[in-house]
């Protein structure tokens, strides 16, 4: 469906794209990772055509939708309804047209068309999609221009998944929802049927809901099998492999380079230093392994204080006595707690936080913390408050004026500033990075308590492991938000349910929370497939029964055989790259390792091309 021929591009002098070739077949689901500044972005634009390739080409039948969340999120006074349906544009072009036609003939090619895609289900289908992407029903004939620019991107993103296209590009689709949407859209997309790519940082997502990684590193697009967690495992074996393979070679050739020094001067041994020298240019380098920096975090470990750090009591606080979002909250803060707050956006979290920072006082009640607290607070708007054009430095000296310089940049040093990244301006860091400063200026007094409101939106695969880790060494307390379901699940051992005005413990984990929100909805259990059809007869019922029972029998031999033959040519590839792998191999005749190379690539083939079908086969058992 997609096929990438040794395509390169670059930008700015940097290339992103040397002479890769990949191929995305038609209903597979790809996650595409690497590194923030990597090339992601830019390869959707290419493939959108937005960008043209340097060299190579990228071919897609034109016979083929594409859809992707437009930039420009919608704001103009249609309504949420409204505007979904639009997407469809098939629908709409048909609906106007039926308006229009006056020849009985095209009427009825119309209508017929228009059952064909459902069209009648089109307004139900659509509301499904803006209730799971949290939009409650009484809000779906607003307009538009009613909503905040976060909410606008929802709308944008329902549009295209209604729109249903063959290809399905979506670039980082969680950052402007929260958690409970996050679950939904994970859901929905497990179901999806078209092709789909999708970038993102969201382990959770990334292992649910795609079949393939594409992993752009060093220029190139490498294809895995299986979720991000398989590609992770997969891939570090392949570099250990491929290290220890690098490490032989360079003693193999280490040791011919000796034999030819030795002996080609030597009249009776110059035809075998020859030999060795063509050895030598026949054996094809095996890059040794580069390990990519790594990012770490590192909080300060605050001071020991008695419980609770703060005890909330019976207090209401909102924005005046009209606008009260929460009521009778009662909760308390202690030292080694780990609290995520869970609830859909604009249900009072960001409102709790800024409570609990002293950001905003209680309208009734009171909150007592303990004398020396120090409160540390986190929130992504924060980053727009940095100046520009003063370094990651400045800024911190800025705060610690009378701090010793080499204390600072110590403290710097801990959230991956070393060196010239902490002399870089604001203006010239990433938004990774200028998330690592507001992590260092958060943590700079050595806070009891980290408020974190959504602090993974900037952040890569790899530093929201760092993160993680970090959270987890920290000593004092940590309560987030955040939409991201692995950092949760693996940092907050309690969840406070905000909703309907109020704060309360959620009784279970994130995974009892998940099915929680799946019960409530379970009236939509079959999202997307709302179809009106005649009811069939008794006997063509038990026909088509029997028919699903004889295909799916099939099917299950055919798939046992094809995971019979993955597990051979798995095994046939690691007997060979474990063979090529022995110095003594590059002493074969150069017949016999091109021989073997090529067996390896055509091994390989197989391989992909068997993974391939029994991907096809998994699809029609579901």
């Amino acid at each position: 469906m997609i096929q990438i021929n040794n395509m390169a591009y670059q930008i700015a002098g940097r290339t992103l794209y040397e002479n890769t070739t990949i191929s995305i077949p038609e209903g597979q689901k790809v996650g595409l990772v690497g590194k923030n500044g990597s090339g992601k972005t830019t390869l959707f634009r290419l493939i959108l055509g937005d960008l043209s390739p340097d060299q190579g080409a990228i071919h897609i039948n034109p016979k083929y939708k594409i859809g992707t969340v437009a930039q420009e999120a919608p704001a103009d006074s249609r309504s949420l309804l409204d505007t979904v349906l639009s997407a469809d544009l098939e629908r709409e072009t048909l609906l106007e047209e039926s308006k229009m036609a006056t020849d009985p003939a095209r009427i009825s090619e119309i209508h017929v068309r228009l059952a064909d895609i459902d069209a009648e289900s089109a307004p139900a289908r659509a509301a499904i999609i803006l209730s799971g992407l949290g939009f409650p029903e009484n809000t779906h004939l607003r307009a538009c221009s009613e909503f905040s620019g976060g909410w606008r991107m929802r709308i944008a993103l329902a549009a295209t998944l209604f729109a249903n296209p063959d290809i399905l590009l979506l670039d980082e689709p969680t950052n402007h929802l929260d958690i409970e949407a996050v679950i939904w859209l994970e859901h929905f997309l497990e179901r999806w049927r078209g092709t789909l790519v999708i970038i993102s940082h969201e382990r959770t997502l990334l292992n649910s809901s795609v079949d393939h990684i594409i992993h752009l590193e060093n220029q190139q697009l490498v294809r895995y099998t299986g979720g991000y967690d398989f590609f992770e495992k997969t891939r570090r074996e392949k570099l250990t492999l491929q290290s220890k393979m690098a490490t032989k070679q360079t003693a193999e050739r280490q040791r011919i380079q000796a034999f030819i020094d030795r002996f080609k001067a030597k009249a009776n041994k110059a035809r075998q230093a020859q030999s060795r020298i063509k050895m030598l240019e026949r054996m094809e380098p095996i890059k040794s392994v580069v390990e990519e920096k790594t990012i770490s975090f590192q909080f300060p470990h605050p001071s020991p204080l008695s419980p609770p750090l703060i005890a909330v009591n019976k207090t209401s606080v909102g924005y005046d006595e009209n606008n009260i979002v929460l009521s009778d909250v009662d909760v308390r803060v202690d030292m080694d707690d780990r609290i995520a707050l869970i609830g859909a956006n604009g249900n009072g979290k960001s409102t709790m936080m800024k409570m609990l920072s002293g950001r905003l006082k209680p309208m009734t009640g009171n909150i007592v913390k303990s004398k020396k607290l120090k409160i540390g607070y986190f929130a992504q708007h924060q980053s727009e408050e940095l100046n520009p054009d003063q370094s990651a430095f400045e800024h911190i000296l800025e705060h610690r004026p009378k701090d010793a310089p080499t204390r600072l940049r110590g403290h710097l040093g801990s959230f991956g500033f070393i060196q010239e990244r902490a002399e870089t301006k604001v203006k010239n860091l990433s938004g990774g990075e200028k998330a690592r400063l507001l992590f260092a200026l958060m943590s700079l007094e050595t806070p009891h308590i980290m408020l974190l409101d959504e602090p993974t939106n900037h952040l890569d695969i790899d530093s929201r492991e760092a993160l993680v880790e970090a959270l987890n060494i920290y000593e004092g307390a940590v309560i987030l938000v955040s939409h991201d379901i692995h950092l949760v699940s693996l940092v907050a051992d309690s969840l406070w349910l905000i909703d309907k005005g109020s704060c309360k413990i959620f009784d279970g984990d994130l995974s009892e929370y998940q099915k929680y929100l799946l019960d409530e909805r379970s009236t939509h259990k079959n999202d997307n497939k709302i179809n009106i059809k005649p009811a069939l007869s008794k006997k063509e019922q038990r026909r088509i029964r029997a028919d699903e029972r004889q295909k799916k029998a099939d099917l299950n031999r055919a798939l046992k055989d094809s995971e019979k033959r993955i597990t051979y040519l798995t095994e046939e590839i690691n007997a060979l790259e474990l063979k090529m792998s022995n110095p003594s191999f590059f002493e074969n005749s150069s017949k016999i390792i091109a021989e073997t190379q090529k067996d390896l690539n055509n091994t390989k083939k197989m391989l992909a091309e068997t993974e391939s079908d029994w991907l096809e086969l998994q699809d029609g058992l579901e």
